[in-house]
C-alpha cells in the first residue's frame, strides 16, 4: 500500500470516528441543558426536592447572597434553603429563572461544563423587577441515573 493510500484511509477513518462521535455529543449537551431545566424547574415551581436532584452529592455552589458558598452532599439542598430565606428577608417573590441558548457546552467523558445567559424575573416589595444578561456556569458529571450538576456559579450582570 503507497503512502498516499494510507494517508487517505486514515484520513476516512478519523473522518468516520468524528462523524459517529458528534450525535453522541450533541445528545450528552441536550442532556445536560436538561439536567439545568429540571434544576430552574425545581427553583421556579419552589421544588426544592426537584432541584436537588439535578445537583450530583457532594456538589459545590458559588452565588451573589450569603453565605455565597455551599459546598458538600446537601449543597444544593442547603443553597435553596438559603435563597427562600434571604428571599423573604429581601422581599423577593414570584422568582423565575430562564435559561437563553448556552453559549458554551463541552463534553469531556463524564464530565461537561456549560455556560448560559439567564434572566431572572422576580418581584421586589410587589413591583416587577428583571435582571437580564446574568451567567450561569455549571460544572456537570454523568452518573448512573444521567447528567447531574456538580458544581455552580451564578455572576449577575
Amino acid at each position: 500500500m503507497n503512502s498516499q493510500r494510507l494517508a487517505a484511509l486514515i484520513s476516512i477513518a478519523v473522518f468516520a470516528v468524528v462523524l459517529v462521535s458528534r450525535p453522541a455529543v450533541a445528545s450528552d449537551s441536550s442532556e445536560m441543558v436538561a439536567t439545568e431545566a429540571q434544576f430552574l424547574d425545581g427553583f421556579n415551581t419552589v421544588n426544592a426536592a426537584k432541584a436537588a436532584a439535578a445537583c450530583t452529592a457532594p456538589a459545590s455552589i458559588i452565588d451573589d447572597f450569603p453565605p455565597h458558598h455551599w459546598q458538600g452532599p446537601t449543597a444544593c439542598a442547603d443553597w435553596f434553603a438559603a435563597f427562600l430565606t434571604a428571599a423573604k428577608a429581601g422581599g423577593y417573590t414570584n422568582n423565575v429563572v430562564t435559561m437563553g441558548k448556552p453559549w458554551h457546552a463541552e463534553v469531556d467523558g463524564n464530565t461537561g461544563y456549560v455556560v448560559v445567559p439567564t434572566t431572572y424575573s422576580y418581584k421586589l416589595h410587589g413591583k416587577p423587577t428583571v435582571e437580564s444578561g446574568a451567567v450561569w456556569t455549571l460544572a456537570m458529571k454523568k452518573t448512573p441515573d444521567g447528567w447531574r450538576i456538580a458544581g455552580w456559579a451564578w455572576a449577575q450582570h
